[in-house]
């Protein structure tokens, strides 16, 4: 695969990603949404489906690793780290413009980004740094930082010993298992911290939410945003070592 191949791939892919994961939390979210307050589950298989989407659109151009820590797992598994960066820059690209698609997809629920009260809408914000980025549920970012490590191991590890199983390769459903185990991630380990579990898709949303012209919207916790790259990048590194020891 050419340099830019696996650029465009991972832009398309990681762009689609995050429009579908972004979405559904934008639709769960938002006050004037016909998908407003449907739940957890409602959102953990958004974002299975929308790996499901993105990793088959990118796979003929970059094999649709749409994940900083899947490329990080297997470049430490193979020892090849000569196109990381561009797949690197690709997710980076591709999650900050998916996530301003999706803030297009909900322009006019973002503009009325109020509450109501006594039966009126009044200037309050309903937050929306969640529908982009990871908030964690309890504020701990050594325990933040341990459930994304594991949680990102529990991602990177299966996929890599997907990669020995020649009948997913051979029916094309490697993607669709993933993104199955994506939702299965959501719903076992996403609720100390909402499951980042990708530092593409955390970062690059959140940067987009810093310059994004939304009324009231709060802040973008900047203070917080290293555990959801750092964990994942961890959990990545300490999965591609036990794959590369075990198998």
């Amino acid at each position: 695969m050419s340099n830019g191949h696996i650029f465009v791939g991972e832009v398309i892919g990681t762009a689609i990603l995050i429009l579908f994961g972004a979405g559904v939390c934008a639709a769960v979210t938002l006050r004037h949404s016909k998908a407003r307050a449907s739940g957890w589950i409602v959102i953990a298989f958004g974002w299975g489906f929308g790996v499901l989407a993105g990793a088959y659109t990118a796979a003929p151009l970059s094999g649709g690793q749409l994940n900083p820590a899947v490329t990080l797992g297997i470049a430490v598994d193979t020892g090849k780290w000569g196109k990381v960066w561009v797949y690197l820059l690709g997710q980076l690209v591709g999650a900050m413009l998916g996530a301003v698609l999706a803030y297009l997809a909900y322009l006019a629920q973002f503009q009325a980004n109020v509450r109501e009260e006594g039966g009126r809408e009044a200037d309050e914000p309903v937050a929306t740094l969640g529908i982009f980025s990871t908030v964690p549920e309890i504020r701990n970012p050594v325990a933040n930082l341990i459930t994304e490590i594991i949680a990102t191991m529990a991602l990177v590890l299966p996929v890599l010993a997907f990669g020995l199983t020649k009948g997913l390769g051979e029916s094309g459903t490697t993607a669709l298992i993933v993104s199955l185990l994506v939702v299965g991630i959501g719903l076992s380990l996403g609720g100390p911290t909402g499951y980042a579990i990708n530092p593409a898709r955390d970062l690059g949303p959140r940067i987009v939410h810093t310059f994004l012209p939304i009324p009231h919207k709060g802040t973008s916790d900047w203070g917080y945003a290293w555990v959801p790259v750092v964990g994942p990048l961890i959990g990545g590194t300490l999965a591609g070592l036990l794959y590369n020891a075990a198998f």
